[in-house]
């Protein structure tokens, strides 16, 4: 797709642009708006990331404990959650294309508050606008995403998603080498990047304002081709993929949030090391994620659901006894597997709730992580009390959780 998909159309060719948009819809991918998008979410998300890759510096700083630690996760993913449901339950009513760029703004002032951060409740206030940001920008997003995709809405998904993991890779690598030897003020420095996104969101809020009028004509037709199941199905099956992801989330959320202590700890590794063994792992939920998106497309939502959570169940037991060398390794296979699961989960669940696209994206960018959130800091507290070692060796069971997917309705197979 031109770069003109996102520009709007003058004179006679524009009275055209909803029949083309229709037929781009039925069997194109729009990869210029899907490509903005994922980049527009490494920019946010590296924002966001930045946060937990600060820990040991404002641990250092403010003399902080593993639980405050684990207060600020939390503060920063219940205005990344909570708020997403709502957000989404509204705009599936009332679209607003718009909102994308507002929800960065949210982030920029968050972002400019942390670097001037002088005491931890301005430090949890900073981190809870950059949630805020959050919680506006992924449901809109995923419902442009969606339009965007042409049909294969795994890999649309999955490319979304894969901006938004690279830039939550990238932040530590930065807080390494920019953030670390210069200090907390040098955060202002993004700022350039957040006002980036923001110019960028508009435009694309320009195309999803013109384009979505046939999308909705698209999905009404579509919906008959979705296997309609009782309500009570339909939630419990939305339980079953949250209960999923919970133990996809906290374990992931222990090692984004805990992991370079637990490396400086056992291993004796330095700070800035241990950030950049955090950016290799963070790097293979990136690869994961697209993987992942694509083989749904193919094979299945249910089957890459199965293999993406309880398959990485004997690598997540083998972590916590192993060398550093081991350790490495099995982080990103661990990563690469466990980050395979989110685009089919998504787009399962887009399945089972057709045309609230928006509500499931705030329940599984939101609520998911928010749960994830509430797992961190209960971690904290649990490092804390036992140490970061039993920390990993009681998350090396989550994965078990995986066998709930045998409660997983198989639509896809009912719709054929």
């Amino acid at each position: 797709m031109s770069q003109a998909a996102l520009t709007p159309g003058r004179g006679p060719k524009a009275d055209a642009a909803p029949a083309a948009a229709a037929q781009a819809g039925a069997g194109e991918t729009a990869f210029a708006v899907l490509l903005s998008l994922s980049f527009c979410h490494l920019l946010n998300d590296m924002i966001q990331s930045l946060v937990p890759a600060l820990y040991p510096i404002l641990k250092q700083n403010y003399a902080l404990d593993f639980g405050q630690i684990g207060l600020i996760t939390l503060a920063f993913q219940c205005t990344a959650s909570l708020l997403q449901p709502l957000v989404g339950l509204y705009t599936d009513r009332r679209p607003m294309p718009y909102s994308l760029p507002v929800g960065m703004a949210s982030t920029l002032v968050g972002l400019l508050v942390l670097s001037q951060a002088g005491s931890y409740g301005v430090i949890l206030l900073a981190a809870a606008l950059i949630g805020v940001g959050s919680s506006v920008f992924h449901p809109e997003s995923s419902r442009v995403a969606r339009l965007a995709s042409g049909g294969r809405y795994g890999l649309a998904q999955s490319l979304f998603q894969v901006g938004g993991n690279f830039g939550q890779a990238i932040g530590p690598l930065l807080a390494a080498f920019i953030v670390a030897p210069r200090g907390q003020g040098s955060l202002v420095w993004f700022s350039a990047a957040a006002l980036l996104a923001m110019l960028l969101l508009v435009r694309v809020g320009g195309w999803y304002a013109r384009n979505r009028i046939a999308s909705g004509a698209r999905g009404r037709g579509g919906a008959a081709a979705i296997v309609a199941l009782p309500r009570g199905r339909v939630l419990f099956a939305v339980a079953v993929l949250v209960a999923l992801l919970f133990s996809k989330n906290v374990y992931t959320a222990s090692l984004s949030s805990y992991y370079t202590f637990y490396l400086i700890q056992r291993f004796g590794v330095s700070v800035q090391a241990a950030q950049i063994y955090l950016f290799v792992f963070l790097a293979s939920l990136v690869v994961g994620l697209v993987l992942g998106g694509l083989v749904s497309d193919r094979v299945g939502r249910l089957p890459v659901i199965w293999f993406s959570i309880l398959g990485v169940l004997p690598f997540t037991l083998a972590l916590p006894y192993v060398g550093l060398t081991a350790t490495v390794v099995l982080t990103v296979v661990i990563g690469l597997i466990i980050s395979s699961a989110f685009p089919a989960i998504l787009v399962y669940a887009q399945q089972l709730m057709p045309g609230k696209v928006g509500l499931v994206a705030g329940i599984f960018f939101g609520l998911s992580f928010g749960l994830g959130g509430l797992g961190a800091a209960a971690l904290g507290q649990m490092a804390d009390w036992a140490g970061i070692a039993t920390v990993y060796r009681i998350c090396s069971f989550l994965p078990l959780l995986g066998v709930l997917a045998a409660f997983l309705p198989n639509i896809e197979r009912r719709a054929g």
